[in-house]
């Protein structure tokens, strides 16, 4: 097999990187926008020593789940890469790709619940983030996604996966910013005022919370008054921020936040609870899968043990703590960004949860000082970033619990990994559930439980 290569291929199956996986003489070759059991033309476009990819050429026999894709931009832009699969077909496959992601990794052979849906398909994303960047010539204000595998920033008018209002807003912002001379931001020269737009909306309310990331270390005038203009328009937009970020990175948001109009946060409510959510704090983005996820967690502790006590690890504005709080005798919450633990703690007042308690830093120091303490838990939830834990926050994990182990994970790879971990401690999964939080994407949230079925060695890690 050589590049340029053209063939005649069948795929079989979605893969954990989003493509499809075919067979040509037995070489795997991962193909960009195909469907399973499909037949393709494609051309080579890499090869090396264990895969090839291709691109398709023509689809000579499309797959019964392939559809029409609402988004007209769906082929070049980045974001909601499988709009072209019907949706039953989405979820078989993010089944799968979890149950043979775990396998290949771990080499067990787990078995896998089935996948939970997205309640919606469509305007769930209740956190947003947009680049911005401008023309050249006409100094159009561009705000959108970027072009697959590019830093090609794609204008993006209308996205199904926004709600309306957003759509709406980000609009307006491009019209007004241009009138005002905001500039947009340049990568390659490091100049432009305006980074990215970050939006965060309540489900519940409608309420939305802007934040402008900005190339300046002051908020000037003219960011006020295009602020001054958006909550004029749409009585629905309650807080406006500034984020200043003038370093030359791909992180998104710098260190100082400072509010421009309103209190600087939203507030969520699901099942009568009630979320303080600040411009810097996590909170998942599709509320109503998270209120799945949040019910699947409690209903299997209440399955397992009475009043436990329960440590909410990487813990954002206490979403888990206060939802179990009702079924625990005293929950724990740690999480490293302080706006989001300043969060909880308020969190915690709103609800009432008095039996919860908010630490502040990073979990694996958190989780050192406790074992100095002496303090265990009969459950331990922890809800990472896609990189997971690391070692030694697991090591220490593992010693402060007696019990049970949940992990959620957006990241099934790295979920795999630290299972692995997990299990050279004496910790085995003996319950995995797929939820679709990201519909229209190839990504998808893993809840596993985990027990202690042999008792691990003193903790290694510990100074």
């Amino acid at each position: 097999m050589n590049l340029k290569d053209r063939l005649i291929v069948k795929t079989e199956k979605m893969i954990n990187n989003g493509n499809a996986i075919a067979r040509f003489e037995n070489f795997p070759v991962f193909i960009e926008g195909a469907c399973p059991d499909e037949t393709l033309e494609i051309e080579i476009t890499k090869v090396n020593k264990s895969y090839a990819e291709g691109k398709i050429l023509n689809i000579v026999e499309p797959s019964k789940c392939r559809i029409t894709p609402k988004c007209p931009l769906h082929n070049v832009c980045g974001s909601c890469s499988w709009q072209y699969i019907e949706y039953g077909e989405q979820l078989k496959q993010k089944e799968n790709i979890v149950k043979e992601t775990i396998k290949n990794i771990t080499g067990k052979d787990y078995s896998i619940n089935t996948i939970a849906p997205s309640p919606i398909t469509e305007e769930y994303r209740c956190k947003v983030q947009l680049p911005v960047a401008q023309t050249k010539v006409s100094k159009r204000i561009l705000a959108g996604y970027y072009k697959k595998n590019s830093h090609e920033l794609i204008n993006i008018k209308y996205c199904f996966m926004h709600s309306k209002e957003i759509n709406e807003v980000t609009a307006f912002i491009r019209e007004k910013a241009a009138e005002l001379n905001i500039s947009g931001y340049n990568e390659k020269t490091l100049t432009g005022l305006l980074r990215h737009i970050i939006y965060r909306k309540s489900s519940y309310s409608g309420e939305v919370l802007i934040v402008f990331v900005i190339n300046s270390d002051t908020i000037p005038p003219e960011l006020t008054k295009l602020s001054k203009m958006i909550t004029e328009q749409f009585a629905f937009v309650k807080s406006i921020s500034a984020n200043f970020n003038t370093k030359k990175t791909n992180v998104i948001t710098g260190s100082r936040t400072e509010n421009i109009t309103g209190e600087g946060c939203i507030y969520e409510v699901l099942d009568e609870k009630k979320y303080k959510i600040s411009a810097g704090s996590f909170f998942q983005v599709n509320p109503l899968c998270a209120k799945e996820i949040f019910n699947i967690v409690k209903e299997l502790i209440k399955s397992k043990i009475k009043a436990p006590s329960v440590l909410d690890a990487y813990s954002g504005v206490s979403s888990f703590g206060i939802w179990l709080s009702e079924i625990a005798s005293k929950v724990v919450c740690i999480e490293e960004v302080k706006s989001a633990s300043e969060d909880a703690k308020e969190n915690v007042k709103i609800n009432s949860a008095q039996n919860v308690e908010i630490i502040n830093g990073d979990a694996a120091v958190e989780f050192n000082k406790l074992i100095k303490q002496r303090i265990k838990f009969d459950v331990s939830v922890i809800d990472p970033p896609r990189k997971g834990c690391s070692k030694e926050a697991i090591d220490y994990l593992t010693h402060l619990t007696d019990k049970y182990i949940i992990y959620v994970s957006c990241n099934v790879s790295t979920l795999a990994r630290d299972m692995n971990i997990l299990s050279s401690y004496g910790w085995e999964a003996d319950f995995i559930k797929p939820i679709d939080m990201f519909p229209n994407t190839s990504h998808v949230e893993t809840i596993v439980m985990f027990n202690l079925v042999s008792q691990p060695s003193a903790c290694s890690s510990q100074p």
